[in-house]
């Protein structure tokens, strides 16, 4: 048995780019930024914060959620799957990439719309499973 889970709580770095594929299937993809704080050890020497950066990937529902509720800015929790993949790049050089697949998420923050700025926004959660049953009703 092996187990590939990731779980993610970061920073979307820029809006989603959603692209639609043969059929209408969505392809949601954006960089998280997950950020270690920065700590003085005993000694008094200052281990600086450190931020790591993630490539999202997001299918079908999930992809349609993100490009309607997903900003740059916004705090985003995810669990998902490493993939790795290589690609060869404009100059013909073959890169390596690792991206996560997202299989739930969750919107951390939360945004006042114009029309009730009182009450808190809703936060879209939604896992790869439920969205994938919901592609699969005839209405």
């Amino acid at each position: 048995m092996s187990i590939n889970k990731v779980i993610l709580l970061g920073h979307v770095g820029k809006d989603p780019d959603v692209r639609y594929l043969d059929g209408g299937i969505a392809v949601a993809t954006f960089p998280l930024a997950t950020t270690e704080r920065g700590y003085t050890l005993p000694n008094g020497t200052n281990v600086p914060e450190r931020t790591d950066w993630h490539n999202i990937v997001l299918w079908r529902g999930l992809a349609q959620l993100a490009e309607k509720y997903v900003h740059k800015g916004d705090k985003l929790y995810i669990e998902g799957k490493l993939r790795p993949r290589s690609y060869d790049d404009q100059n013909g050089i073959r890169r390596f990439t690792v991206e996560i697949y997202g299989e739930a998420m969750e919107l951390c923050s939360s945004r006042p719309t114009a029309a009730q700025p009182q009450q808190p926004a809703q936060k879209p959660q939604a896992s790869a499973a439920q969205t994938e049953t919901d592609d699969a009703l005839p209405f």
